[in-house]
């Protein structure tokens, strides 16, 4: 069991870090600002700043691009869309790559590597045919479009999807959209073109054969975004988690991914690695929610010592230190285990990581924010935004409960 990176992985870590420091550190605030001008201004908050672009730019030319594709599918993907070196990274490759994008809350986007793009680009790495490769795959992966995932419903326990109640009926050469979909990240993006949608088919089916996920044109006539939504207060713009109707969208049947009723097929190749990316990120952001607090705590004083000398500050950060660690590890050995292919340790491995992970961030930026005072609950610092990312990633794909009920089945089944 070796967890280390191979030489090439090494190598574009420290490239993707010099990169955030030289060209997105700088200009990140910067982006920020202007959005919260625009929203604050009347303006519109939703329109991509065009230093976005320009650094995408720079960061393909550099071959820091795609680095996210997988070893296992990426075919000739890779060299034929920018990644340097010409082929996908192992999970274990990728792990340190993805860490050190989590530091920014723009790097992924710039590297195009941010979800939901990648988990649906995998998605038709693996599952679409040649002429939804071309036609959707091609223009992700040159970052010419965007796309969102159509999976979590307001009128139902998502947690369970087997309760979903939208529905893709086929309907001789065409399938029938109808049912309202939330928290469908991205879809606030003037670039999002394509939604990855699931419904059920056939509802008398077995309940992991009932469902169907079918691509779908956001200017389908009948697809509408309601309203975009707010977390604890921030909209994420220019992304954004929308609510989006589809009323008797009627789309072609090779819109269809893979075929009918194999949707959950489908979910859990596209959520295991998906999970581990988030978790991979969400170390990077603890990693940066640290630095932040131990700076903060050398550097201001209160009743004559340094804040790390008071109120039991630095024992928190030392294990602050040693979660971070130990998360890390835990993500290193799901994604050797991923690897190795998808076993039932391997779907434990990524359960435990997406229960550990964001509540060890959680913590980490926690107390961050406690070393700020109230300036941590400000815009003025990254804290607050980063605490509300890592507070979500309890939620999305699949919240903490039903991770634990995974882990627990799995270990359970051993003794019986």
């Amino acid at each position: 069991m070796d967890f280390s990176p191979s030489p090439r992985s090494a190598e574009l870590t420290e490239r993707v870090r010099a990169f955030i420091t030289a060209e997105i550190d700088p200009v990140e605030p910067v982006i920020h600002r202007d959005i919260a001008s625009r929203r604050d201004g009347g303006g519109d908050p939703w329109e991509p700043s065009p230093l976005i672009a320009e650094l995408q730019a720079k960061a393909r030319k550099e071959g820091l691009w795609n680095l996210f594709l997988p070893a296992a599918h990426a075919g000739s993907y890779a060299a034929d869309f920018g990644t340097d070196g010409g082929a996908g990274l192992s999970n274990v490759d990728y792990a340190p790559l993805a860490e050190a994008m989590g530091v920014s809350q723009l790097a992924p986007v710039i590297f195009n590597c941010s979800a939901p793009d990648t988990g649906n680009m995998e998605v038709l790495l693996r599952y679409g045919t040649p002429e939804q490769r071309q036609q959707w795959l091609e223009p992700l992966l040159r970052a010419d479009i965007r796309s969102a995932f159509c999976m979590t419903e307001p009128a139902v326990a998502s947690s369970d999807a087997t309760n979903m109640a939208a529905s893709a009926v086929l309907d001789g050469d065409d399938v029938i959209i109808n049912g309202t979909k939330w928290f469908s990240t991205g879809v606030g993006h003037p670039d999002c073109k394509i939604l990855i949608f699931m419904g059920v088919t056939d509802p008398d089916a077995d309940r992991h054969g009932r469902h169907t996920m079918v691509l779908v044109p956001i200017d389908a006539p009948g697809v509408r975004v309601d309203r975009m939504l707010s977390t604890m207060g921030y909209f994420d713009e220019p992304f954004g988690h929308g609510e989006v109707s589809f009323t008797d969208v009627r789309v072609p049947a090779s819109n269809i991914l893979l075929g009918p009723g194999r949707a959950f097929e489908i979910a859990q190749g596209r959520l295991g690695p998906g999970r581990v990316h988030h978790c991979m990120r969400a170390i990077g952001l603890a990693e940066r929610a640290l630095e932040l607090g131990v700076r903060r705590a050398l550097s201001r004083e209160a009743f004559g010592r340094p804040l790390a000398k008071l109120g039991g500050n630095s024992e928190r950060i030392a294990d602050a230190r040693i979660a971070i660690n130990r998360s890390r590890l835990l993500v290193l050995h799901a994604a050797w285990l991923l690897d190795q292919g998808m076993s039932r340790e391997a779907v434990s491995a990524v359960s435990e990581i997406k229960v550990e992970v964001p509540n060890m961030a959680l913590d980490v930026i926690d107390l961050a924010i406690q070393l700020h005072g109230g300036a941590g609950l400000t815009d003025d610092f990254p804290l607050a935004a980063a605490w509300v990312g890592a507070r979500s990633l309890r939620l999305a794909d699949g919240p903490d409960e039903v991770h634990r009920s995974v882990v627990a089945r799995i270990e359970l089944g051993k003794y019986k």
